[in-house]
């Protein structure tokens, strides 16, 4: 809002490397973004980026500039907080990341609560599996990473603020639709999982060892990278899996899918909020954390109809 526009398109190129990705960004054309640079380049009297091959680089002009930028971006987004503290309000720019179950089924209720309390606050968020965004979050490409989990990690601050239960979803006329059975019986049955790297996957299968069953043990047929795709691969009569609750209620309430319980297996686990070690959060990052510790149950998709019943 407050800086220079041209650094902030030197800025976007110098990120991407990429004139089209930059113009993708900032909603201009290619040819803006290309006369903006230009005119900058004219001022500073140098190159500030290297062009040939089909790439761009940044020349060394480019690389002194990129750590300015940068702080000239941090520094405008400080000075807008300020002003709207000084309101008691929150402004800026709040980077989100989200696993995948998260990101679908809950985030959209938590960004509409926060953002009708902090109305100048810019919310962006991505999507990924757990170790994505973790990644992500080290990265300092998220300022706050909604996971699920939670891990111990010591370069990371991990922060429970909602429980979940997974359940075994199965296609309607399956045998095994709404009856309980052994954990055994999991053995020679084709089980859906999500990819390594899944939180969801994690989960499952240390909920199966406690109960004696490896991975090893259990006839994966397919993996998927996403719960939308493991339930329409169950749809299909492709085989059984295990996802949250939250994902399957409105396939339970159409009827389209049946749980099964199985016996002694407990799948309960929290949904967690991850940020950087070191002192409490504070500012947008801040609102938002304390936003979801207080109003995160509240805020979480209710099962109706049938699925209110579905056993956890």
């Amino acid at each position: 809002m407050l800086e220079n526009f041209r650094i902030r398109v030197f800025r976007a190129v110098a990120h991407h490397l990429n004139f089209s990705r930059a113009a993708e960004e900032l909603l201009l054309t290619q040819p803006a973004v290309t006369q903006q640079i230009k005119a900058l380049e004219e001022e500073f009297g140098i190159p500030l980026f290297n062009r040939g091959g089909g790439k761009i680089s940044l020349t060394s002009g480019g690389e002194a500039l990129l750590p300015f930028a940068d702080q000239m971006k941090a520094l405008g987004e400080q000075a807008v907080s300020a002003v709207a503290r000084a309101h008691g309000q929150q402004a800026g720019e709040l980077a989100l990341g989200a696993s995948q179950t998260i990101a679908q089924y809950l985030l959209p209720n938590f960004a509409a609560r926060f953002l009708k309390a902090q109305p100048k606050v810019r919310v962006t968020a991505r999507s990924g599996n757990t170790d994505e965004m973790l990644e992500a979050l080290l990265a300092r490409e998220i300022q706050l990473a909604l996971i699920e989990g939670p891990e111990q990690r010591k370069d990371i601050h991990i922060e429970a603020f909602m429980e979940d239960h997974m359940v075994l979803v199965v296609p309607t006329g399956h045998e095994w639709a709404d009856h309980e059975i052994e954990p055994e019986e999991l053995k020679d049955h084709p089980l859906l999982a999500r990819e390594f790297g899944s939180g969801s996957r994690r989960v499952v299968e240390q909920a199966l060892a406690r109960v004696g069953l490896k991975p090893k043990d259990l006839e994966i047929s397919m993996e998927l990278d996403s719960t939308e795709g493991l339930l329409s691969a169950v749809e299909a009569g492709l085989g059984v899996t295990f996802v949250s609750r939250w994902a399957v209620r409105n396939q339970l309430e159409l009827g389209t899918l049946k749980i099964a319980r199985v016996s002694g297996l407990r799948l309960a686990r929290r949904f967690a909020m991850a940020y950087p070690a070191g002192p409490e959060p504070t500012g947008s990052v801040g609102a938002f954390r304390s936003m979801l510790l207080t109003h995160a149950r509240e805020l979480s998709p209710r099962a109706t109809g049938r699925a209110k019943h579905a056993p956890s």
